[in-house]
């Protein structure tokens, strides 16, 4: 599915979801999440080739696995955040977003703390 498409359904459900808030906000929430998985699964699905497309040059030129996964783990965990805080100022909660977005911080860091020791360690073997 290319971009047309994707903003195109989220564009009408998003229309559709204003729509039906005055009426039914219940189904109104249940339209937008709906919505939110399939373009999440359009995503997921274009990530999926990008990470095989890394994992083939990585292995051409001779880096070890370790060294990506950092990288694919803290790309995860700023989606996940983002998405997280997006559903939490959606529903009013400005506050639990600023915080979730906070911790996604500081997990991203702790998380990409071995691939900074690796730059470290290659620097440091090159001087």
């Amino acid at each position: 599915m290319d971009i047309f498409k994707l903003s195109a359904l989220a564009v009408v459900a998003a229309l559709c979801a204003l729509t039906l808030r005055g009426k039914v906000p219940e189904l109104a929430v249940v339209l937008a999440l709906a919505a939110g998985v399939l373009l999440l699964g359009q995503a997921v699905d274009a990530m999926a080739a990008v990470r095989g497309l890394t994992d083939s040059l990585a292995h051409t030129a001779g880096l070890s696995p370790n060294v990506w996964q950092p990288v694919w783990k803290t790309v995860g965990i700023g989606v996940m955040t983002r998405l997280s805080s997006a559903v939490c100022k959606d529903a009013g909660e400005g506050g639990v977003a600023a915080f979730l977005e906070t911790a996604g911080t500081a997990l991203a860091l702790l998380t990409a703390l071995p691939l900074i020791e690796t730059v470290f360690d290659t620097l440091s073997a090159l001087l």
